[in-house]
């Protein structure tokens, strides 16, 4: 009698989604304005619009763009939406705040659009440990987008998985 080694995972129903797969491509950049403020403080309308008139925009075609301030400088609204629409053209996307805001709004756009009809009543397991930047947010939106339409939800690799949600109907 022959003892074969039966991989249960490879022939489970499991279906795993991993974020890092929909990590999409494109440079990430953090734009500080506060070396366009006197003495890194003080927003001056007038030489503000000058740095921004002056300024070569090109460099942000086709990238993401995380708009901040490093200095404890209160900017008014209108600053960073004047960045916003010279690089709404150029960028794929602009946001206030540091990287990790970025990549969340970005993951954000992505789980919106995502069709999960492919879901629907199946055991799922959302793959942990990323060597892309997926955010932790990232993980937050898609398990609260599946929790309606899956039978179960887990978190990690199929051999080491954490559950996270059962629907008992």
């Amino acid at each position: 009698m022959k003892d074969d080694i039966i991989n249960r995972v490879a022939n489970s129903k499991l279906v795993t989604i991993d974020l890092e797969d929909y990590y999409p491509e494109g440079k990430r950049v953090l734009f500080d304005i506060k070396d366009w403020l006197f003495e890194g403080f003080v927003l001056r309308e007038k030489e503000f619009r000058n740095h921004v008139s002056e300024f070569n925009w090109s460099q942000y075609q086709d990238c993401y763009v995380a708009l901040t301030c490093s200095t404890d400088a209160i900017i008014p609204a209108w600053a960073f939406m004047l960045l916003s629409i010279h690089l709404q053209p150029l960028a794929k996307k602009v946001v206030i705040g540091n990287l990790e805001t970025l990549e969340t709004a970005i993951y954000q756009d992505i789980i919106t659009i995502l069709d999960i009809s492919e879901f629907k009543n199946k055991p799922i397991i959302i793959k942990g440990c990323s060597k892309k930047p997926v955010p932790q947010n990232a993980y937050i939106m898609l398990s609260n987008k599946l929790k309606p339409i899956a039978k179960s939800i887990m978190y990690g690799e199929a051999c080491s998985s954490v559950p996270l949600y059962k629907n008992k109907h």
